[in-house]
């Protein structure tokens, strides 16, 4: 016990001078300082940044939103969705025999 007291009071140290108290450390105060204000900068930029990404997705997120509806209307407008509900045994026909020239064209040889 009398050792752990004995270090702790070896650890810290001051001068007085004038009769303000100073630490007998001034590197690693400087260096202490010095840190917090980086990790301080670094916290505003990435607060900033992360607001940013967050008005970014969510424009994003808006303009998929508007673009799906208007694809949705345009296929509910098209003709080719008309002719597939019209004749859908030719519509089937018409998408296997795609399939199978696809397929022929890119077997490997």
């Amino acid at each position: 016990m009398a050792t752990q007291a004995s270090a702790k009071s070896q650890t810290v140290k001051t001068s007085t001078t004038n009769g303000e108290t100073e630490p007998s450390h001034p590197v690693t105060d400087q260096l202490k300082e010095s840190l917090h204000s980086s990790v301080d900068k670094l916290a505003d930029s990435a607060g900033i940044a992360e607001e940013k990404i967050r008005k970014t997705a969510s424009s994003s997120a808006e303009n998929m939103s508007a673009r799906k509806r208007l694809a949705e209307q345009k296929w509910q407008a098209s003709k080719v969705r008309k002719y597939a509900i019209e004749n859908p045994v030719t519509t089937a026909g018409i998408a296997f025999a795609a399939g199978m020239l696809v397929t022929s064209l890119l077997r490997k040889k």
